[in-house]
């Protein structure tokens, strides 16, 4: 296992600027601190990069060409806990903030002492337990792509409404596992919603017309009368 203080080491870092000067300069930095260092510029193939690198660590702008800081944060956060130093200009209390609510490790502002950069991303990666989670969740035919918010279905894209993405990405991230309808209501609709059943049953079915081969017979999800739902797992491409 890696740790902060073997020299020999190598550690994978992500710098997400939209600034080639900004990546230039880290990269450099970085380097010369034990790092491989990835590059992107913007939020969603930083994302991209994320889930396929599994970096140590993540260096952050705030602000993109595609979406803000935040955003990214905010979508990495349903997948992962890789360490994140948010690296920005903004030097408000606001976006400090709002940066750290959404999942920042720590937040450092432009222009910033190459002394300091160091000390901070060495304290987040040592204080990180195991970092990335799983990107990509498969059984049968279904793929639930985490860091894209994407869901495939025998290799072909499908659609579903914000509320259906969040109902199947809960029971992914528990795959195999009951989660009763309270959690499923709380999670989904908010703490409020605990006798709102009829909300599930409703998304539930839509759902299962998306992803099942034949909705009147689900073999994915399953209802557990009385308790709740569970995604099944089955071997990646299986017929189901």
């Amino acid at each position: 296992m890696k740790t902060v203080d073997d020299n020999s080491a190598k550690f994978i870092a992500v710098v997400i600027d939209d600034e080639p000067q900004i990546r230039k300069l880290l990269f450099a930095l970085l380097e010369s601190e034990n790092y491989t260092v990835y590059e992107a510029e913007s939020g969603q193939l930083g994302l991209m990069e994320i889930a396929f690198r599994k970096p140590d660590v993540v260096v952050l702008d705030l602000g993109l060409p595609d979406m803000e800081g935040h955003e990214v944060l905010k979508r990495l956060r349903e997948w992962s806990k890789v360490p994140v130093l948010v690296l920005s200009v903004r030097e408000s209390v606001d976006d400090k903030v709002k940066a750290l609510d959404f999942g920042a490790d720590d937040y450092l502002t432009k222009p910033f002492h190459q002394a300091e950069l160091f000390a901070r991303l060495r304290a987040i990666v040592r204080h990180s337990k195991g970092t990335i989670a799983q990107a990509e969740i498969s059984t049968g035919r279904l793929k639930i792509d985490l860091s894209s918010r994407k869901v495939f279905l025998k290799d072909t894209e499908i659609h579903l409404t914000a509320t259906e993405y969040a109902l199947l990405k809960l029971l992914a991230q528990n795959i195999g596992k009951v989660i009763t309808q309270k959690q499923l209501l709380r999670d989904v609709w908010g703490p409020t919603a605990d006798e709102n059943s009829h909300y599930l049953r409703v998304y539930m079915r839509q759902l299962r017309k998306k992803i099942e081969s034949d909705s009147a017979l689900p073999k994915l999800i399953i209802n557990e009368p009385g308790i709740g739902y569970r995604l099944m797992k089955f071997p990646d491409k299986a017929d189901i």
